[in-house]
Order: structure tokens, then C-alpha cells, then sequence
């Protein structure tokens, strides 16, 4: 049962670098510079800056940012239970 939620885990991980990646890309098309050494770090502050963004231009937070919250949020909570099921 354990190896299930640790299986979710990393799906989940998998899938906020995909977030990750279209926070970047839309943040880069609108003429944001991107730090690509220290990615890690401030990412973020990039999600926080699609975040603003997109609320300002369409009113409402863009998709790509519920979905880094969510499988980020999903892969931690699904970590832990894997952990103590072990």
C-alpha cells in the first residue's frame, strides 16, 4: 500500500514540473526574466508573479496556478502517508 501513495507522490511531483514549466514559459512570453540557474529557488516567486498576472489580466488566477498548488500539495500529503505505511 505504501509503494501506491509513493507512486502518487512522484506522478504528482512529475506533474508540477509540468506546472512548473508553463508558469515559466507564460512568464517568459510576457517578458518576465527568468533565472534559470536558481530556478529552484524562486519558483516560487514565479507562481506568485503568474498568479498576479493572470488575476490582473483575466481576473482570476490562471489554471497552471491551482495546478502546481495541487500536486505539489498532493505529492506531500501522499509522501507521508507513504512514509508511515512503510
Amino acid at each position: 500500500m505504501s509503494a501506491f501513495f509513493l507512486t502518487l507522490a512522484f506522478l504528482s511531483v512529475a506533474w508540477g514540473i509540468v506546472s512548473m514549466i508553463a508558469v515559466v514559459s507564460f512568464l517568459s512570453s510576457r517578458g518576465v526574466k527568468i533565472n534559470y540557474f536558481l530556478i529552484r529557488i524562486l519558483i516560487f516567486r514565479y507562481v506568485n508573479e503568474y498568479h498576479k498576472l493572470t488575476k490582473q489580466e483575466r481576473g482570476k488566477p490562471g489554471r497552471w496556478y491551482y495546478s502546481y498548488i495541487i500536486s505539489m500539495n498532493t505529492a506531500l500529503v501522499c509522501a507521508i502517508i507513504g512514509l508511515l505505511l512503510r
